[in-house]
């Protein structure tokens, strides 16, 4: 897969099946076509295939196995390492394909590969129902789901992957199949955590949990509270009800919606989520009573508008350089490093560790292809800036904090939380499932064609 060039009368094919739109580099919305959410990638794809429907994608991967292009599959562009595009080769943009049916009798949704997941929460919201997914509602379905996906309801409902019924995906070869527990179940296996390794996704059906309102928002101590607070967090939370939520964060207080009193603080805190019908006050005073807050404001909300507490805070077009890895336990000397961190580079950096205790431990690591089931928490450092000129330090301090930590952690991470990182670092986040996993690219995709990801090579 080296090809950087086109025959033309393959083009002028493609254009004419092509529902969608074909941009190429002189095209004037081309720059625009290419943008995606971390602008520290700047790649140049040959083209940009905007599909509209599955037989655009179908099209789609039959010109870019025949002419032996390089291919990238976006959705909702928000891959770290800009794996949604690649240089000199063919991007399939799925981001119009964004239809969306919820069965509320079934209590199932049926997404399309382009929506975001703000989008899926505003259409499952008025019949009082969500699924997992992340932190930030611009974020795509496809890329999140396929990497595993956790967020405020994994506790209660597991990993987003632990709620998919089933999906319909375009296979290199280009026949379209539907993979679920019944049909495909070996390519369904390794769909649910596998990442983009397997083909195209353009249908996803997920289960809805009856999640309408919640009381959830930020609490902060001052950054000198981190040993105390992080040490008392790792022994609390896992004892709570799978109804408790809390990530915990260390970031520096931004402008606005926060009081200017607290502005530019370095702050350590809790990202709180509550399903319960109890006295959410008898969830808190624990963490009052550790440390005193330096602010705290924990209200109920409609559950999007918590999906969607962050887009403000990081739209697109900022430079992204981020590290993770899976935590099972915070030790004194983990602590001690993340102190030795605690001062972060740039207002928008910080690092969280998300729980993937509750529910997520309740399914057995060979039932997916997410091995570290066993795992408390997902780690990520983040080192964000609106500047180019701010890149390199951003980067230095998330690979610095990130191999500080890494001794403490496990081999593996999120796949959704890494950078290019290597083959054995792919190796290590699918532990035992790994060879399983080869098997099945071989089975379905032999030549590799999807190789544009965190990369699962096909079985010999």
């Amino acid at each position: 897969m080296a090809t950087t060039t086109v025959d033309g009368a393959a083009i002028e094919a493609f254009q004419e099946t092509l529902r969608g739109d074909l941009i190429q580099p002189d095209d004037p919305g081309y720059e625009e076509a290419r943008a995606i959410y971390n602008a520290m990638i700047d790649r140049r794809p040959a083209l940009i295939a905007e599909c509209t429907d599955v037989a655009d994608v179908v099209a789609a991967v039959d010109l870019g196995r025949e002419q032996g292009l390089d291919t990238a599959i976006r959705s909702g562009g928000h891959n770290g390492p800009g794996l949604s595009l690649v240089d000199d080769g063919l991007v399939i943009d799925l981001s119009n394909m964004t239809g969306i049916r919820v069965d509320p009798d079934a209590a199932t949704v049926t997404v399309e590969p382009g929506c975001t997941w703000g989008d899926v929460d505003h259409a499952t919201h008025g019949f009082g129902m969500a699924t997992v997914s992340g932190i930030i509602s611009t974020t795509g379905v496809s890329g999140l789901t396929l990497g595993g996906g956790h967020g405020y309801l994994s506790r209660k409902y597991g990993l987003t992957i632990d709620n998919l019924v089933g999906v319909d995906v375009v296979l290199a070869d280009g026949s379209l199949v539907h993979a679920s527990e019944e049909e495909n179940p070996d390519l369904f296996w390794a769909l649910r955590g596998g990442g983009g390794n397997f083909g195209v996704v353009t249908s996803f059906e997920f289960d809805l949990h009856p999640v309408d309102t919640v009381v959830a928002g930020p609490m902060f101590w001052p950054i000198d509270e981190l040993e105390s607070t992080m040490k008392w967090y790792r022994e609390w939370l896992p004892q709570q009800s799978e109804d408790v939520f809390a990530f915990y964060l260390k970031h520096e207080v931004p402008g606005a919606p926060f009081p200017e009193a607290i502005h530019g603080e370095k702050v350590c805190g809790l990202m709180w989520c509550y399903l319960g019908d109890g006295d959410v006050d008898d969830v808190l005073q624990p963490a009052r009573d550790v440390a005193e807050p330096l602010f705290e404001h924990v209200e109920e909300m409609p559950y999007p508008a918590l999906q969607a507490m962050f887009d403000d805070l990081y739209p697109p077009g900022d430079q992204w350089y981020w590290k993770g890895d899976f935590v099972y336990d915070l030790t004194d000397e983990a602590i001690a490093e993340h102190e030795r961190f605690a001062e972060v580079p740039t207002a928008k950096s910080g690092m969280h560790l998300y729980p993937i205790d509750g529910a997520v431990h309740d399914v057995d690591a060979d039932a997916t292809a997410w091995y570290h089931r066993d795992a408390t928490w997902s780690m990520v450092i983040a080192g964000v800036s609106p500047e180019p000129s701010e890149v390199e330090e951003i980067s230095d301090w998330a690979r610095d904090y990130w191999e500080a930590l890494h001794p403490h952690s496990a081999d593996g991470a999120y796949v959704n939380f890494m950078m290019e990182e290597g083959a054995e670092r792919i190796r290590a986040t699918y532990g035992e499932n790994y060879e399983r996993l080869r098997e099945v690219k071989a089975n379905y995709d032999p030549e590799n064609f999807f190789h544009v990801n965190q990369n699962v090579e096909p079985a010999d």
